[in-house]
């Protein structure tokens, strides 16, 4: 992937947090301390300030920095899971990575996630939205034209279904059945992520999907 169209991934990606910020700390706010939001943007800013010193590093090297960013600079819970997610997929993408690398990326971040906090997938984190993306990118076939718009659509609905799921980690999990209703907030941001990224690779220009 050419420097330029990675720099321009990461802007749109860390812009959609900015962006988002006060819907993402309503979501905290309602289910947890309220300071997912703001933890994010502070992330989201970091990276933005470094990416004129990244110009010209590879995707992989690129990733790998970020991810030193969000463990250095995001609070609470957020930036070891963002982190780690970001450390790993610098390990494991290739440089031109296909749906398969993706998907085979995905499920090492995935491992490598359910090691750091002990999480599984059903139990209201950004795992449920990372284990369908990795399901869906799996199966995708050669010349999948509508791929992108499918991933995004996955990537969105995968975080509202967390409105439904019982939370079993975090501070959400304290609140038993309130909890039920509200959408995690990190898998929210996974999904903002994602929107936002498969918007840039097909040139489209699009409002995020609803929030449950």
């Amino acid at each position: 992937m050419p420097p330029d169209q990675v720099t321009r991934l990461v802007q749109a990606a860390t812009q959609t947090l900015i962006d988002h910020v006060d819907e993402l700390t309503a979501l905290d706010q309602a289910i947890g301390d309220g300071d997912h939001g703001l933890n994010m943007r502070r992330g989201a800013l970091a990276i933005q300030a470094k990416l004129p010193e990244w110009q010209g590093k590879s995707l992989n090297d690129t990733l790998k920095a970020m991810g030193l960013v969000c463990m250095s600079t995001i609070g609470g819970s957020s930036g070891p899971v963002f982190g780690t997610l970001l450390v790993t997929l610098a390990k494991e993408l290739p440089e031109a990575p296909a749906a398969a690398d993706v998907s085979r990326a995905l499920q090492a971040g995935i491992s490598a996630l359910t090691r750091l906090g002990k999480a599984e997938v059903g139990q209201k984190t950004l795992l449920d939205v990372l284990d369908p993306l990795q399901r869906l990118l799996s199966s995708a076939g050669a010349g999948d034209t509508d791929l992108l718009q499918r991933t995004r659509q996955c990537a969105f609905d995968a975080a509202d279904a967390t409105a439904k799921m019982d939370a079993i980690k975090g501070r959400a999990s304290f609140l038993g059945e309130r909890a039920l209703g509200h959408v995690d907030p990190g898998s929210r941001s996974m999904a903002l992520i994602v929107g936002s990224i498969c918007d840039s690779l097909s040139g489209a220009a699009r409002p995020p999907g609803p929030a449950a």
